[in-house]
């Protein structure tokens, strides 16, 4: 009986740890924040090598009485994987720091840099939501940001600059991430085709990058006319404005990443319809390229999944969109009247194509 009982009790204090740790949760994120704010990958970064606590300390832009609080930032920072530790036997001031993958995406020079997704995300204009999600599951209103703003979120955006600005900056520097594993891994997506339109490019990062390495493309960025408004283009490259819920500009192939998981599945279904209009002088040759999480495809390491729970959580709370399984996709295709689809999966997102 007693070995039981400590089983028992061992069992609750474990169920313990994990619920500290869930409710810590938030800890993590915003010590991050902190690492950012405070710049410190990046004066890593320019030391050119793993530097000291010391020259760290001697770097920050901190007041002098909390040089001794920067150990217990960068200890929980080590834990987390952002940065490597290598211990002097003699002298804990000697302990040096070194970036690891993960800081290195949080660079302010690196053109990559999740920086500006972390500032975005932790701003409080989209963490308040959050205090509002029981409450929101009470009334009738679309989602938790306009219960705490009254406005959606594009509304939102559309009049607070600083905002609109952020997540421009999430959309260009997430682009050029997904661009270079896109075009380096599926060049074949693209062969073949001599327009492509771009809807949601934002100010093109992504369109860019297609038109520089596929130059026989005649590419199109389309956005809302006050997004792409004094844009220049390129050769190969132009920017148009207009609505993706009344039209988009004909060509062979339409584009469409990280539009269709914002919006509901009515909202989707349309925007695919205008997808098939656009590419229907190229027949059964044309298709539209979604890069998306699909929730069920076969990456199924721990982290992956945990990354696509959060983003159909975040979905929930600030659009009024979801993250969708191979059914929920498929059912879209169909509803939206495309009869073929293939996917691709890479990191957390997949790359499909789907056909007339």
């Amino acid at each position: 009986m007693q070995e039981i009982m400590e089983s028992h009790d061992a069992k609750l204090l474990r169920a313990q740890t994990h619920v500290w740790n869930h409710i810590f949760s938030f800890i993590k994120s915003m010590s991050l924040k902190c690492v950012v704010e405070l710049d410190i990958a990046d004066i890593i970064h320019n030391h050119g090598q793993p530097i000291s606590l010391s020259n760290l300390i001697a770097s920050l832009p901190i007041h002098s009485s909390k040089t001794h609080f920067i150990p217990r930032l960068m200890r929980i920072m080590v834990h987390s994987g952002f940065f490597s530790q290598h211990s002097h036997a003699d002298n804990d001031l000697e302990v040096k720091y070194a970036l690891t993958d993960a800081s290195f995406l949080l660079l302010k020079s690196h053109e990559m840099s999740m920086a500006p997704f972390l500032q975005a995300t932790l701003d409080p204009v989209l963490t308040n939501p959050w205090t509002q999600f029981s409450s929101w599951f009470k009334n009738g209103i679309t989602t938790p940001f306009e219960m705490s703003h009254g406005k959606l979120f594009w509304e939102y955006s559309g009049i607070d600059p600083r905002i609109n600005i952020l997540f421009n900056d999430v959309m260009a520097s997430d682009a050029l991430l997904i661009t270079s594993s896109v075009i380096e891994k599926c060049k074949g997506v693209f062969m073949g085709l001599e327009s492509l339109v771009d809807v949601g490019g934002g100010t093109g990062t992504m369109g860019k990058a297609i038109a520089a390495s596929f130059p026989q493309l005649e590419c199109i960025v389309f956005d809302l006319p006050h997004v792409v408004s004094g844009l220049q283009g390129s050769e190969n490259l132009k920017y148009v404005g207009g609505d993706m819920f009344e039209a988009i500009p004909p060509a062979d192939a339409i584009l469409l990443k990280w539009i269709l998981h914002i919006w509901n599945d009515e909202e989707c279904v349309s925007i695919l319809k205008k997808c098939k209009e656009a590419i229907s002088k190229k027949g059964k040759e044309g298709k539209v390229i979604i890069i998306d999480i699909v929730m069920n495809n076969e990456v199924k390491d721990e982290e992956s999944v945990e990354t696509r729970l959060f983003f159909d959580m975040l979905m929930m709370v600030v659009v009024k969109g979801k993250e969708r399984n191979e059914k929920e996709w498929v059912k879209l295709f169909c509803s939206a009247g495309f009869n073929n689809y293939t996917i691709t999966p890479f990191g957390s997102r997949s790359l499909i194509q789907i056909y007339p």
